[in-house]
């Protein structure tokens, strides 16, 4: 049975009565570091509050401009630091500038990658030389200090260059194996860090080989790796009477590698197919 439009009008009426007794959903509550600008009181007690366990109270010590080198270097010390704190770190004035700070700051697990990768460019070559060996430093933030690194070792020094191939990690010491200061090459192919890899990549340059070529075919440890040797041989410094010995001591899937890839001369092809000759005979 249909209902009459007298009915219905008074239904809606009530339904409208009834929702205007309804309160209004209260708002989503903000975290405190969202909904203001955290402010110390100017008694503030920093020595204390830079122990605070309160993530509101650290970012508020973090921008604080009454902080002190040696407090910033406190409160970067904490593992729980915040992402706002490192972010006010490093627009609190001056003491985002200093040397400690900034390198702290890069090394700190928790600091986001728009503020550690932009403040890399401003550390010392020792400093990117740490953060890149660092274990707990992040490996896209190690790749970018090796990558400003490697960048400067055209503008720094012979002395330098010589200690960052003795201790750096295994990509900048390998972008050294091709200096042209024959200790420094010898360094970079002695640090603890290098790994084959990059002994082979490093033979296979175009140019710039003529040092690291015979060092690495008279290496005590390098030239036992079947894979430096074949890259030996298709490097034109490798000396000629090391060439038969390398020919003679590789497995024969390696040498017909070597032989595909094109890069030898005609003396070490002819060599090569020699030597495979001679294995067919044998076997």
């Amino acid at each position: 049975m249909n209902e009459s439009p007298m009915n219905e009008s008074s239904s809606r009426e009530k339904e409208e009565m009834e929702e205007g007794n309804k309160e209004p959903p209260a708002p989503r509550a903000k975290s405190a570091v969202q909904t203001k600008k955290n402010i110390l009181p100017a008694d503030a007690d920093l020595d204390r509050l830079v122990h605070d366990g309160s993530p509101e109270t650290m970012v508020a010590v973090a921008g604080d401009a009454r902080l002190t080198e040696d407090l910033a270097l406190a409160l970067l010390n904490r593992r729980d630091l915040p992402r706002e704190a490192l972010e006010a770190l490093t627009k609190n004035g001056s003491l985002a500038k200093q040397k400690k700070v900034r390198l702290a700051v890069v090394m700190h697990p928790r600091t986001p990658r728009h503020v550690s990768v932009p403040t890399i460019r401003h550390l010392y070559t020792f400093e990117l030389m740490q953060v890149a060996l660092l274990p707990s430093v992040p490996p896209d933030v190690k790749r970018a200090a090796e990558e400003v690194l490697i960048g400067r070792l055209a503008s720094i020094s012979s002395g330098e260059r010589s200690t960052l191939a003795k201790q750096s990690s295994g990509r900048v010491a390998a972008s050294l194996l091709l200096d042209k200061e024959e200790r420094i090459m010898l360094a970079a192919l002695s640090n603890p860090q290098m790994t084959e890899m990059w002994i082979v990549k490093a033979l296979k340059a175009e140019t710039g080989t003529q040092l690291l070529t015979p060092a690495v075919a008279r290496h005590q440890k390098w030239s036992y790796r079947n894979d430096v040797k074949a890259a030996l041989l298709t490097n034109n410094y490798t000396p000629p009477a090391r060439v038969l010995q390398l020919a003679a001591e590789l497995p024969i899937n390696l040498i017909k590698d070597v032989l595909r890839s094109g890069r030898v001369s005609s003396n070490v092809k002819n060599c090569l197919l020699a030597v495979l000759e001679k294995r067919a005979i044998r076997g």
